[in-house]
């Protein structure tokens, strides 16, 4: 009997045993000869069944009894249940703020992810892939033509599964997400919302041992046996896979030399910077106080102070809480909470002009509000009490002073030409003293 033969009876007879159609009677028979055959006869078998692919057609080389993948059974979600709510007692018994906290939830977090992944009817391809602290969706269109930050290879829609990472925007191939090594932006965003502020901290090739940053492959100047590629915002060189020469702004010439030119970064720090544009975490007075009397744009946003001084007005008005004046802001809710942080994009809005129109006609809006259309506010002006005269005072008018004692407004050129003590904070003190001073009733008794 020829081995081919041979071998396909065997199949039928055991790899099968829901279709042994035709090799009944003889079907173990035959089976026992091709087994015997098989071990003992000396004879090379094709090309076809060699090595892995013998051993596949053999069934040796899977676990017909082992849980298929992507199958997972209740005690996996009642085990995932109970980490989570072990998870959320572990919070509340934590000190509040602490960086264990914040990891405690952040693992938190994922596991209920999971727990939603594993609850997804479709096991082949589900709609969230948990990976890297990594969120990815599943995408629907079928007819946008992207790129796999992964392998730097088209992404056909039409015929190809794709996921996109809804925290940093990572897009990749069905076949490449378990491929990923980098972890997701966003969880350094929150841990760590920080900017590099040092201009192109290089360190050299030498200190990479010659390979790329992030996926360490080897890589040269020369571009054998790839291109190295410099990231200018981390000095640092990547593979011509993790650095598609991406453009964007550098916080650290923005503070240092007031730039706003596009230069090269990688895929990684075009991430980072996409997420950290909109974050006020530069502190422009502290890191290069000089900047402010070079850059005249920077100039026109004291009005920030005069906002902050507003604020008190609209908090205690019920009209302008009613009519969310202060949600005009709501882009930029830093502006109503200290004029020292601002965001990069605030930075390129000052230098195009953009943010100078704006915060004017916002300014207008709030003290038409104090001053004109609300009573309200108006009764909680100030009158100058060392002339006494002219209109009704606030402390955002540019033409005033304020006591940083007692907040009392005055003019500002009769609060310079007096140089004796604010009249408020005069009559303030001759109360308390007096209030000392009066005996109590127990005394006169």
């Amino acid at each position: 009997m020829e081995y081919d033969e041979k071998l396909v009876r065997f199949r039928q007879a055991h790899l099968n045993p829901f279709n042994k159609q035709g090799v009944e009677g003889k079907g173990d028979q035959d089976a026992s000869e091709a087994i015997e055959d098989l071990l003992h006869r000396d004879v090379s078998p094709p090309d076809s069944y060699r090595c892995t692919e013998r051993m596949m057609d053999l069934g040796l080389a899977e676990d017909h009894f082992s849980r298929p993948e992507g199958l997972f059974l209740t005690s996996d979600i009642q085990q995932l249940q109970q980490a989570i709510e072990e998870c959320k007692q572990l919070i509340l018994e934590l000190p509040e703020h602490s960086e264990r906290q914040k990891d405690a939830v952040v693992r938190l977090i994922h596991l209920r992810l999971k727990l939603q992944e594993l609850k997804d009817p479709n096991e082949d391809e589900p709609n969230i892939r948990i990976l890297l602290e990594h969120r990815f969706f599943k995408e629907k269109n079928k007819s946008v033509k992207q790129t796999c930050d992964k392998c730097s290879t088209i992404i056909w829609g039409l015929i190809q599964t794709w996921y996109t990472c809804t925290g940093c925007f990572y897009r990749c191939h069905n076949k490449c997400l378990n491929l990923i090594t980098k972890s997701c932006v966003r969880s350094k965003v929150s841990h760590q919302a920080e900017y590099e502020l040092n201009i192109c901290p290089e360190s050299g090739l030498d200190s990479q041992d010659y390979r790329c940053t992030e996926c360490r492959a080897p890589i040269s100047l020369r571009a054998i046996p790839s291109e190295a590629r410099q990231c200018d915002y981390t000095g640092q060189y990547y593979c011509s896979n993790c650095h598609w020469n991406d453009l964007a702004v550098i916080p650290a010439r923005v503070i240092h030399n007031w730039d706003f030119e596009l230069r090269k970064v990688s895929r990684c720090t075009m991430r980072y910077l996409t997420l950290m544009v909109g974050r006020p975490v530069l502190k422009l007075r502290e890191t290069n106080p000089l900047l402010f009397n070079y850059v005249e744009e920077l100039v026109e946003i004291r009005l920030r102070q005069d906002i902050l001084l507003m604020k008190p007005y609209f908090i205690t008005c019920k009209e302008a809480m009613e009519a969310r004046l202060l949600l005009q802001l709501q882009d930029r809710q830093h502006f109503v909470e200290n004029d020292e942080m601002y965001s990069l994009q605030d930075l390129i809005d000052i230098s195009s002009g953009r943010l100078g129109c704006s915060l004017t006609e916002i300014h207008t809006t709030f003290a038409k509000h104090i001053k004109l259309d609300c009573e309200k506010c108006q009764a909680k002006g100030f009158v100058c009490e060392l002339c006494k005269e002219g209109d009704v005072l606030f402390p955002f008018d540019s033409h005033t002073s304020v006591c940083q004692d007692c907040s009392a407004v005055f003019h500002r050129d009769c609060y310079y030409d007096n140089s004796t003590t604010c009249p408020k904070c005069a009559r303030l003190n001759l109360r308390k003293h007096a209030v000392v001073q009066e005996p109590s009733p127990d005394a006169l008794e």
